[in-house]
């Protein structure tokens, strides 16, 4: 599964652990971690939700080998691809999220953290969005998300080129909380956790619910558009040619394209 999870002192911990493989998400690691996040919405003994990584690495992103063997293209609610079960339930999720990044956050690994309330990187961390890169578009409403943080120039420099960015720079445009070093990274996360299991927890889930309800509509209809054009990108020309590319060790050829 490479997905560990364990609840704690009010703390569901979610991790990725598959450090030999960088932490590259498979649509079995986005299904556990979706099925974590729906049953922490109905589970008292859940105050708080704690994402995190390894000290190396956070997540390489998807598993583009597994990913294309499960492209997630169909299907409804609780009948969608693992990855848009997770993005739904992360995006969703009323109780308070702290996240821990440290070395890569590739993809997804980076969109997830516009819905965490709480992002806490070391200084080793670097921030990367390299969808343009794969023939592909944002996702986790990361196209509406990210130029409201950024603004528009910056989030479009991160979005259109994919270069990594470190964890300064997110911390200077507000993606991230706090940089700490990487001795100290998840220690002080989970004491932030800690923090907040032992505040009201109904304080919690209505000023989290104050802040974000007004947004909430907007992400769930710039999700649904980005998932449809997505899913057409998927099996189009340009993926086809970057993802061959990447397997076969090479640049890509976008040129014949338009």
């Amino acid at each position: 599964m490479s997905i560990s999870t364990s609840i704690d002192q009010g703390i569901l911990t979610i991790e990725f652990d598959r450090a030999d493989k960088k932490n590259a998400i498979t649509a079995a690691m986005y299904q556990a971690m979706a099925d974590a996040l729906r049953a922490a919405e109905g589970d008292s003994a859940v105050r708080v939700i704690l994402l995190r990584g390894k000290d190396e690495i956070f997540t390489a992103g998807n598993d583009l080998e597994d990913f294309m063997q499960r492209p997630p293209t169909g299907g409804d609610g609780a009948e969608q691809p693992p990855v848009f079960q997770f993005l739904y339930q992360i995006s969703h999720a009323s109780k308070p999220v702290v996240a821990a990044v440290s070395g890569a956050a590739v993809g997804v690994g980076t969109t997830l953290l516009l819905h965490c309330d709480f992002v806490y990187a070391s200084e080793t961390a670097k921030l990367s969005l390299p969808f343009a890169q794969l023939g592909l578009c944002p996702e986790a409403a990361s196209s509406l998300l990210l130029p409201r943080l950024v603004g528009y120039q910056r989030a479009a420099e991160k979005l259109m080129l994919g270069e990594p960015f470190g964890a300064q720079e997110a911390h200077q445009f507000g993606l991230v909380t706090r940089v700490l070093p990487v001795a100290e990274l998840h220690a002080f996360a989970l004491q932030q956790a800690r923090k907040l299991a032992a505040l009201p927890a109904s304080s919690l889930r209505e000023t989290k619910r104050l802040m974000k309800g007004n947004d909430m509509a907007a992400v769930e209809q710039k999700m649904a558009e980005e998932g449809a054009v997505f899913r057409r990108m998927l099996v189009a020309p340009e993926a086809k040619e970057a993802f061959t590319a990447f397997f076969e060790k090479r640049k890509p050829d976008f040129t014949k394209f338009s």
